[in-house]
């Protein structure tokens, strides 16, 4: 069947033409320029240009796709968490084709997206269940039981600031700009030292499975007043790399530890993630170790636009929302 699927929680309007659970066409616009200006997004201003573009955006898809409103079968759209007036923005649209059109509309959880974003180009019996799931993003750390494509269970969860939120946060520290994710990989990469570990490594509780980040970015924070105070209020370009290389380390260091132990703790032998995050090189890279060394089976969404915030991966969680209802 044909649906259109709606994703507009934070800062990119996206709008996918999909056939079941396969992408016909996506067109994502993103707001990051105009964000710029601010070193974050303004809810306000953010729902303002989802306002300005949805329909460019809902036209270019259906044309790219060949179809017609009257061919759509189905509307899917982000119902929650995200920036309360970009949801509204996409959940208006996505309310009145419903009501236009008389075809039926199901809200889909953004964080459940990212999830299933990992059947984005895979089949079902690609992926062994279960699996322990690491959703990373913004504003949201959790570790999910991934039992079946209709049954999961949360083992863990942030209990104050999430990764993407501490990534910026310490780009803002270190007047390195917005969005704090790729611009802290790319000083950390140029880093050639050794991991010194000089900030705290979170992981709470010997049996946790929840997160916790404020520490380590309050941390961060002291590091970067302590060399600016010793170097006529700069950072050199030296400081810069070496903090972000030790931040990257600890942050990343956590996320493994804790996807180890929720799987040891489960018995699980799939391992998976999902989220904004996900599309961190080092943080892959590190979760793919682990896998090797543990004897797990490693996934990630096969496209790293799959990563990010997309209306594909609200798309297909509502394909298997209507498979699992088919089935009953």
């Amino acid at each position: 069947m044909l649906h259109l699927a709606f994703e507009t929680s934070c800062d990119d309007t996206s709008i996918a033409l999909m056939d079941d659970d396969r992408v016909i066409q996506m067109v994502t616009r993103s707001q990051l320029t105009e964000h710029l200006a601010t070193q974050g997004v303004v809810p306000e201003v953010a729902a303002r240009l989802h306002a300005n573009v949805i329909f460019e955006v809902l036209d270019e898809v259906l044309q790219a796709g060949g179809v017609t409103l009257r061919d759509i079968g189905y509307i899917d759209c982000t119902s929650e968490p995200g920036l309360l007036p970009s949801l509204m923005v996409g959940k208006t649209v996505a309310k009145t084709l419903s009501y236009g059109l008389g075809i039926p509309l199901q809200w889909i959880h953004h964080i459940e997206g990212h999830i299933f974003a990992n059947l984005l180009e895979r089949g079902i019996g690609d992926i062994p269940f279960p699996a322990v799931v690491l959703t990373v993003s913004w504003g949201h750390n959790e570790l999910y039981l991934w039992k079946s494509p209709y049954e999961w269970e949360l083992l863990g969860q942030t209990r104050d600031d999430a990764a993407g939120e501490a990534f910026d946060k310490v780009a803002k520290a270190m007047g390195l700009g917005f969005p704090g994710g790729p611009i802290v990989a790319k000083y950390a990469g140029e880093y050639s030292g050794t991991f010194r570990r000089i900030f705290p490594i979170p992981l709470l509780e010997a049996d946790s499975l929840d997160f916790s980040f404020s520490g380590l970015k309050s941390a961060v924070r002291r590091e970067i007043e302590s060399r600016r105070a010793a170097n006529a209020g700069i950072l050199t370009e030296s400081d810069l790399r070496e903090i972000a290389f030790e931040f990257e380390q600890s942050i990343v260091s956590v996320l493994v530890a804790k996807i180890d132990r929720a799987a040891k703790k489960t018995g699980v032998a799939t391992i998976m993630l999902a989220g904004g995050v996900s599309a961190n090189d080092f943080l892959r890279c590190s979760l793919e170790k682990l896998a090797k060394r543990a004897w797990y089976k490693f996934f990630a969404p096969v496209k790293r636009l799959y990563s990010m915030d997309n209306a594909a991966m609200i798309g297909v969680r509502w394909h298997y929302e209507m498979t699992r209802f088919a089935k009953k």
